[in-house]
């Protein structure tokens, strides 16, 4: 798991540590942690806005007005909406994903939590995810926050890197691991 020194190493996580220290200062961390919450949901369901962050042709001055309008549509608070408009005039619209990760961690830090990274083949569904950090949980000592993401490459199974322990319990590394013992 990343240090706070170790996000701050990137610039990615130099915006996301200063985002997270405005929310600390202003007593905003949870307000500012559902909106980014809201717009990261609407990312992944919007091809247009994903465009938008990724197109290194859109105008900066076009790209912040669109935005604003979805965080005006989305109702987000005036910390994150002001924080997306410095982003979108920078021009680092595509580091956006990265960001909110990193706030995620620093916030989850912040309440005391610790975060496991983990990795499906398919996405989980809530019972899975509920379980899984029921026994993350008993084996951390402490509240568990899940930062999910899928990766088809590793065939099935599940990655789980939790601190400094990493639990590879992949289809891919299972079938590596066997051409590995046959070779030998």
């Amino acid at each position: 798991m990343e240090t706070s020194g170790g996000i701050r190493a990137s610039l990615a996580g130099r915006y996301a540590s200063a985002l997270f220290e405005l929310a600390r200062d202003e007593r905003q961390i949870d307000a500012v942690s559902s909106s980014l919450k809201a717009f990261r949901d609407t990312l992944a369901g919007s091809d247009d806005l994903k465009s938008l962050i990724a197109s290194p042709l859109i105008q900066r001055k076009d790209a912040a007005n669109a935005i604003a309008a979805t965080a005006t549509a989305l109702k987000l608070d005036q910390t994150t909406s002001n924080f997306l408009g410095v982003i979108a005039r920078n021009g680092r619209l595509r580091q956006l994903p990265e960001i909110v990760r990193l706030f995620d961690r620093l916030a989850a830090d912040h309440r005391g939590e610790t975060t496991a990274e983990v990795v499906t083949a398919r996405p989980l569904d809530d019972d899975q995810v509920a379980a899984l950090r029921a026994n993350l949980r008993a084996r951390a000592g402490r509240e568990v926050t899940i930062d999910s993401r899928v990766d088809p490459s590793i065939l099935g199974g599940i990655v789980v890197r939790l601190g400094s322990q990493m639990i590879d319990a992949s289809i891919r590394t299972k079938l590596n691991t066997l051409a590995t013992a046959m070779k030998g």
